[in-house]
Parts: structure tokens; sequence; C-alpha cells
């Protein structure tokens, strides 16, 4: 089996870190692992052919219309997607195409109250749960595996209803948000598209968090369910 990893756009996700974590994981499931540092293989179509998963980690970024067009053609004639966070949850803005795609859209993740923000990263982490669906207490990707409590960004996510969603995570309606009642969000759903699987975890801002037990089994055994099937 041939993985291709995509990785690049914003550091702040650490983006070569974050997909080398996986790198001994997909070596023992007999991938061959191809590294490219931009979107621009997306246009390659004899490539993606042979690809039969795609490992995406690029934060913002753009992509081209041909380079949309070829992924969203790979995923449609078989070949998986998957990724994690803001590598793929909060990708190429400015593309409809890509959007709809994946199926979900990062619009923010809410702060810490007025008078706990200092001024960096860490103003966004907040602990918060996220809860497994009842398709996602039975779904090969996430059987058996616990509720997670985690201490982190707490994505808000604009999704529609062709996800299927393994698992949410919910946004109190604190006194300093303009939100009247509490919001849940998808925080890992899988997508059919053709013949293509696409799964999307929004954990995962940082290694540390991809290193939790629960986190890291959700995205590796994503990457096998998203896998080309014969």
């Amino acid at each position: 089996m041939k993985a291709l990893i995509v990785r690049g756009g914003w550091e702040g996700h650490r983006p070569v870190e974050s997909t080398e974590l996986f790198l001994p994981f997909l070596s023992r499931n007999g991938f061959d692992v191809r590294i490219e540092e931009s979107p621009a293989i997306y246009a390659d179509a004899a490539v993606l052919a042979e690809t039969d998963l795609i490992v995406q980690c690029v934060t913002m970024s753009e992509i081209t219309a041909d380079q949309v067009s070829g992924l969203r053609a790979a995923v449609a004639a078989g070949t998986g997607l998957t990724g994690w966070h803001g590598g793929i949850a909060d990708s190429f803005r400015a593309s409809p195409d890509y959007l709809q795609l994946v199926g979900g859209q990062f619009v923010t993740h809410p702060s810490k109250a007025p008078e706990q923000v200092v001024g960096d990263e860490s103003d966004n982490f907040l602990e918060h749960r996220v809860t497994l669906t009842e398709l996602g207490r039975f779904h090969p990707i996430t059987a058996g595996l616990p509720d997670v409590t985690l201490t982190t960004e707490q994505y808000w996510v604009l999704t529609d209803d062709l996800c299927d969603v393994l698992a949410t995570t919910t946004h109190p309606a604190e006194p300093w948000q303009p939100w009247q009642r509490p919001v849940t969000s998808p925080a890992v759903w899988t997508r059919n598209w053709g013949a293509g699987r696409i799964v999307v975890s929004t954990p995962g801002h940082s290694p540390d968090v991809l290193e939790d037990a629960t986190v890291r089994t959700i995205i590796e055994r994503g990457m096998l369910w998203a896998t080309r099937t014969p």
C-alpha cells in the first residue's frame, strides 16, 4: 500500500513533527510512505491514482483549482483521505470545493474568561470532553474507546449531514460569550465520497495532544479505515 503525507501551512501546528509521529505506525502496517511539503502533488493524477491513503496536515494555506480538482477526483476514485485538527479542518479556507469534500470547517476555538487571558495560545486551551455518539460506540474507528477529557483547543466546526459523526464536543454557554445555549460540534467524523473514505479528527493541536492514547488510536484506526479498499 502507498501512503502520501501532505504537510505544510501554518507552522503553529508543527506539521513536520506531528506527521512524523505516525510514520512508524504506517510502516508497521505495510505502507510505503511519500512525503510532500505542499498540495502541489494533488495535481499529479498519476501519483494519486497509485495512492491508497492521503494523510494531510496543511493548516490554512492555499490550493489551486487543478490541485483541489485532482484531490476530489482521487478520493472519488477510492483514495482515502484523513487528517486532524487544522491540518484538515482548517485548510484552504478560500476553496468551497475543498470544504465540500471534507465536510466541515473550523470557525473558532472559544477562549477562557477575559480575566484569565494572558495573550498566548494557552488562552484557547480549555478543558473539554470529547464524547462518542451512539454510532461511534460501534464504529471500527472508535469502538471500545472511552470518552476523553482534553485541555487544548476545542474546535467549533460548521458541517453538514453527509458526515457520519463518531464523537462530539459541546461548547458551554459562558457568561462572557454571546451564545446563549450550549453548542455541540462534531469532533470526529467520517464521510464517503464516491469510492473513497474520509476521516476527520478535530483534536490534535500539538504533538502532546496527538500522544493522548485515545486521540492517537482514533487517528491511527482512521488511517486504516480510510485506506483504499479492494
